[in-house]
């Protein structure tokens, strides 16, 4: 079940698991962490089960009903069990966003189109590193639905 964790932000186990969708890097944590604490805007939900956090979706929705995806995550030992596309089902449900979108890596590129995201290349927006828009248009009766 996904619920609000945005008040538990001095949690270790949402930095840890925050850490697991930006490239390990102490700084842009810090940084990821301060934009959840002061934006008012940016929502950060957690997956748990049996009291236990297994993973959490960050974003925020802009004009249009448009869900950008700034951050999802899942424990190591979770992952390829459903639990990242159930955050996304969970967020339809919730939120009721009219799009989704998401830029990543080549590592996470697969993650997004085996649920039905369109991936475009943005090319190298860093030097040797590939970056791609993913695009999910929800259908008005999967809103309901979820």
């Amino acid at each position: 079940m996904l619920i609000d964790i945005k008040s538990r932000l001095d949690e270790p186990e949402i930095a840890e698991l925050l850490e697991y969708s930006i490239f390990p890097d102490p700084a842009r944590l810090e940084q990821s962490l301060s934009d959840y604490k002061r934006s008012e805007e940016l929502e950060l939900y957690g997956y748990e089960k049996d009291g236990k956090l297994l993973g959490l979706v960050g974003f925020r929705i802009g004009p249009g009903r448009v869900m950008e995806l700034r951050h999802i995550a899942v424990q190591p030992d979770y992952r390829g069990e459903g639990y990242g596309r159930g955050q996304i089902l969970e967020l339809i449900h919730l939120k009721g966003p009219a799009e989704i979108v998401a830029e990543t890596d080549e590592d996470a590129v697969d993650f997004y189109r085996n649920i039905g995201f369109e991936i475009v290349s943005l090319g190298e927006k860093y030097p040797g590193v590939e970056r791609f828009r993913c695009t999910y248009a929800v259908e008005p009766e999967e809103e309901q639905e979820a």
